[in-house]
């Protein structure tokens, strides 16, 4: 296994290992607390126990580290979805297998993936697309072509359901013109970020069958997407073995033929726990607390889709108060720079407090902006637990509302 906190260029935490260690260095900034131990941890897992072909999507996290320590963990595969990320990823890891699975891709970004990073593996949704595909890499025969379809988005907490995926009046046509102009040819879905129930799987792949059945063709790889979810707070899913049990089945129950593979496109459960954010209060209004951090930060997700994430106060003492429920303002002169929550936390908070808000190694890290000139200090690498974890680790630090030295 990779050995994260080596060759990454990145500070270790001083004196300490966690989050009040960082506090105590009172940083004017926010600091991202990187855990490069549970980063490979939830790598090795979906390698070692996902009954197929693991790939990560780079969209969650980006980071040039973490793809090495994903790669380092067994990881081979990256979902890809712009040229952008073709090229990092290409740059960070020339090995490494790039699938690229958007389904509308500029013409000339194809091209490049094709002819200059190698990249033979694609997603569709339209014959449009299939024939821009074709031309961009001038009629190749050596393509994976994968139809996404559309499926539910119920039992996630952010739908996927609405932009992409093929209409169920061109669907047999597109299979079948995909099937003549592939290499490989494949199905591939998305049920949803923050998929809480092992049943969208099994409700997904049943419309993968219908499908295969109404065109009467052979595929050879059924890609079911991401979705597999993180814990967070009123967010509690069920262990992920559940879910890959429910896939397996599904999945050996499929009219495919014995040497079709499996694959899976894991972005928000590799990396969730990767990152967190310690964050200062510069001022307390009754229950509102002004942190900097914020909407146009780290906390996106916070702002504008109301996503709760886990936090504790990061102090040098402890905190005999009672919990409260505290909502956030970030450090930008917006008004939607606010973060409803509730985020429970000790009543005792003050300007001057640290906080670490957790689980934001997947889209967090991803969303940062500059504006109003608000920015984010170098990340540092932490060797303490998550604050909640799906990986089998010692019991996680959820219930904790503080965390002292």
């Amino acid at each position: 296994m990779h050995k994260p906190n080596r060759a990454l260029g990145l500070a270790k935490a001083p004196d300490g290992s966690s989050a009040a260690a960082i506090a105590m260095s009172r940083p004017i900034q926010p600091v991202t607390l990187l855990r490069p131990h549970a980063a490979a941890r939830a790598a090795c897992f979906f390698v070692e126990k996902f009954p197929g072909k693991s790939l990560y999507a780079v969209k969650a996290n980006p980071s040039p580290d973490l793809l090495r320590i994903l790669w380092g963990a067994g990881v081979t595969h990256y979902d890809v979805a712009s040229l952008g990320e073709v090229r990092l990823v290409a740059e960070t890891l020339p090995q490494a297998t790039l699938c690229f699975m958007h389904p509308v891709k500029a013409e000339e970004a194809i091209e490049e993936a094709y002819f200059t990073h190698g990249v033979k593996t694609f997603s569709l949704d339209t014959l449009e697309e299939l024939d821009k595909i074709m031309r961009a890499t001038r009629g190749a025969t050596d393509l994976s072509l994968l139809v996404r379809i559309r499926v539910s988005s119920d039992h996630s907490k952010l739908s996927l359901a609405s932009k992409f995926g093929a209409e169920p009046g061109e669907l047999t046509r597109l299979l079948f013109a995909a099937r003549q102009a592939a290499d490989a040819m494949g199905i591939c879905f998305h049920v949803g970020s923050q998929a809480m129930s092992p049943a969208a799987y099994t409700e997904a792949l049943s419309r993968v069958r219908d499908a295969i059945v109404g065109a009467a063709v052979t595929v050879d790889i059924v890609d079911v997407g991401g979705g597999f979810p993180s814990w967070y707070p009123g967010m509690e899913p069920p262990a992920l073995e559940n879910y890959f049990d429910v896939i397996s089945n599904a999945y050996e129950a499929l009219p495919i033929s014995y040497s079709a593979e499996l694959w899976c496109e894991p972005g928000r459960a590799l990396c969730a726990e990767y990152a967190s954010v310690l964050v200062r209060v510069e001022k307390r209004r009754g229950a509102e607390l002004y942190i900097n951090d914020g909407a146009y930060g780290a906390l996106f997700d916070a702002a504008h889709i109301g996503w709760r994430y886990p936090v504790r106060l990061a102090r040098d003492r402890p905190s005999d108060a009672r919990d409260i429920e505290f909502s956030f303002y970030g450090p930008t002169c917006d008004d939607l720079d606010y973060m409803a929550g509730p985020f429970d936390l000790p009543a005792d908070v003050q300007p001057g407090d640290y906080i670490e808000v957790g689980m934001l190694g997947a889209y967090g890290c991803a969303m940062r902006t500059g504006f109003n000139g608000f920015g984010v200090g170098n990340p540092v690498i932490v060797d303490d637990e998550p604050m909640a974890t799906l990986y089998g680790a010692a019991e996680p630090a959820r219930r904790s509302k503080v965390v002292t030295l």
